[in-house]
Order: C-alpha cells, then structure tokens, then sequence
C-alpha cells in the first residue's frame, strides 16, 4: 500500500537534514528483498521519517524512466503514475509556445515544467494540497504561479487551459467521459468559448464525443500514452484527427486525417508492417498506407502490406499464406523447424498465448504469426520474425 504523504514530512524532505537523509537512504538497495532489513535500519536512524524517506527515495527511482530532471522532486505514487511523461509534455508545450496557459489540474507539476520552458507566463492549480506543496517544491527554479482552486470553476484568463482529468472512478479505470474527475462534459461546459486542451485515456470513444476541435492519439517509444482533445482555436485548419509518434531515439513525425488516403486494392505484398498505435487509435491506417506506398491487408483491418518496410518501421515478411486450421498450421510449423513464436492477431478471437501452447513449436528457428480476417475468412500469415538490430525506434 502507498505511503500517505503529510504537510510535515514534505516540510521535512525539503529542509537540508531532509536532504541530507534522501542522500542517505539512497545507498540503500530498498528492493522488494532487502525492503524489510533496510527499512528496520532506516528506523533505527531516522526513526518516524523512515517511511517518508523510502518512499521518496523508490519512486524518484521509478520516476527517471518516465520524466528527465526530477531527480530531486517530490511524488506520491498516484501522482508519478498520472504524470505525462517528459517527451510528451515537451510536445505539447512546443505547441502552446508563446502563450500563457493554465493547468487546472496540475498535481506535482509535470506538465507545468515543461510550459514554463516555452511559454511568457503559467499558472497551475489543483484541489490537492500536498500535491500542490510537493509542486511548489518541483517547480522552485521555475516561474510558475500556484494555488488551490476547482477546476470547474474558472480563475484566470490564460490563452490556454490544459486539464487531464483523473480517469479512475470507484477505483476503476474509465472510459465513461461523464465519469472523470472532473467530469469531461462538466468541464467543457466550464471552460466553453475558451481555447481548451484535455488530456484523455487513449481508449475513449472520440466518435461517441463528437468532439468539435482536433484529436491527437501520442505514443512513445512504441507506446500509445494518451490522448489529447485541442479546441478549435488550438487545431490546425481543416484536422480534427492526428497521430503523433515520439522517439527516444529518433526524430517525432506526425500524421493528420488532411493528408491524402487514397490506396489501392491489392493482393499482399511481400511485407506485412504493423503500424504505430497512435495510428490505429487516431484512425489513419489509409493516410499512414497511402504515405508510405502500402496497402491494407483487408479494408477494415489495420495490418498493411507491401513491397518494402518504411525506415525504422518493424515488418514481417510473409512466408507463406494459409487458412487458419491449427493441425495444417502445426505441420507447417513443425516442417519448418519453427521455436521461438510471436503471434500477431487482429479481427479474430484468438488468445495468442492459448494458441502458442496447442501448437507446441519445438524446433530452433524464429517465426511470426500474423492471424487476421480477409473478407470473411481466419487467415494466417508465416512470416520471417524480423532481427532486432533491423528495429530503429
């Protein structure tokens, strides 16, 4: 269970001894195995601060992988797991640069760290008032302004307002826009007539919304993270859907529903490429095929096919084509020397895992399945499992 955190122990973390014992319990291993030996010796050294220390000390280590430069931030564990990681953050506040914004519902400040990179003045608020102490410390070198407000209730005239409303209810992930906290209808209906960006859960249905501004669907590193909901004043002319693709490794690229989507009708090519799921979320399966020369397997499939893989992109080149029976397809399997098995679906009802064990590959050789539906017929693809090094972000 997480650690509640008090105004006392964030007054104390903050002050040099606290400092000085954050130092100090990071030797420590503080894994799941060591976690009951070190925390005994913490006790014996800073006696009711231990849990504060550990606490702060295990997610600042969880928090390196999601945000840069918060080595020496304060969190609570639902507040790191809600947090919106460095490089997306980064990508919205280049949007918004040159604006004064508004985060309503600011938590620890993630989000305000990035705005206030690019953007003349921001402000940031939220119900949470250790939340909002563990911001004012996060945010000490930067020019923020902070306080305690509601986030139905208007307090500032910014350009901008940004909200990423909590997206659990009774303890339940939702994708119910009526149950977020604040309620997504609630809060569009506060902020109306003001330029507006929601941060949301991928997995809400945008056609159901009928948003009237633009949707942007943001993976990184392979990830779909979140989606964001852009007012009209915010969309650019003539979009109301993009994917945009985030790399550590490699330069963003974006993809708008204004780009052209004509493709043609084809036999498969000599690749199966699944595309990014920031793609597929946003719906631009025909603009991501049509830009890169590809085709789709079958028009309401998102697999694609073609001749050659887009650079940096992950294909599968087919080996063979069948139809989906598993006593044929562990022949094949078993004439092919085939082991180590990935198995791709889409549009059929297969549990991967379940199929791999009645098919029992125990040869050495690498392969890829990728079961799908074509017209109205399972089909199943055998395809080279591509190497890794091939794999640039």
């Amino acid at each position: 269970m997480a650690y509640t955190f008090s105004h006392d122990d964030i007054a104390y973390l903050a002050s040099p001894p606290g400092a000085a014992a954050l130092a100090e319990v990071g030797d420590f291993a503080l894994t799941q195995a060591s976690l009951l030996k070190d925390l005994e010796q913490i006790r014996r050294v800073h006696g009711d601060h231990a849990a504060a220390l550990v606490e702060t000390v295990r997610l600042r280590r969880r928090a390196t992988a999601k945000l840069e430069g918060a080595q020496d931030w304060f969190f609570t564990d639902d507040a790191l797991q809600q947090a919106t990681p460095t490089a997306v953050a980064r990508h919205r506040a280049q949007r918004l640069a040159g604006k004064t914004v508004h985060d309503i519902t600011c938590s620890i400040g993630a989000e305000l760290a990035e705005l206030a990179r690019v953007c003349p003045a921001v402000i940031g608020s939220d119900l949470d008032p250790i939340r909002l102490a563990m911001a004012t410390h996060n945010l000490r070198t930067r020019n923020v302004l902070l306080a305690k407000a509601d986030a139905l209730v208007p307090v500032s005239n910014a350009d901008v307002v940004i909200a990423d409303p909590a997206r659990r209810a009774d303890g339940k992930r939702t994708h119910d826009p009526a149950k977020l906290q604040p309620p997504l209808p609630d809060l569009l209906a506060a902020y109306a007539g003001r330029d507006l960006a929601v941060k949301c859960a991928p997995g809400l249905d945008f056609d159901k919304l009928a948003w009237a501004g633009e949707v942007e669907v943001v993976s990184l590193d392979g990830a779909v993270r979140e989606a964001c909901l852009w007012s009209s004043g915010l969309a650019a002319p003539g979009v109301t859907r993009r994917a945009t693709v985030l790399s550590s490794t490699a330069e963003p690229w974006t993809l708008t529903d204004a780009d052209p989507d004509d493709i043609p009708e084809r036999e498969p090519g000599e690749w199966i490429i699944d595309p990014d799921g920031a793609v597929v979320r946003a719906g631009l399966v025909r603009h991501y095929a049509a830009k890169h020369g590809l085709w789709q397997l079958d028009p309401r499939i998102a697999y694609l096919t073609g001749d050659k893989v887009p650079e940096g992109v992950r294909g599968f080149r087919i080996l063979d084509r069948m139809e989906f029976r598993e006593k044929a397809l562990r022949a094949e399997l078993h004439r092919r020397d085939c082991g180590p098995l990935e198995i791709l679906a889409r549009g059929v009802d297969i549990d991967p895992d379940a199929l791999r064990n009645r098919l029992k590959p125990k040869g050495s050789q690498p392969h890829t399945l990728v079961v799908t539906r074509i017209g109205r017929a399972a089909t199943v693809f055998l395809c080279a499992t591509p190497m890794a090094s091939a794999v640039t972000h």
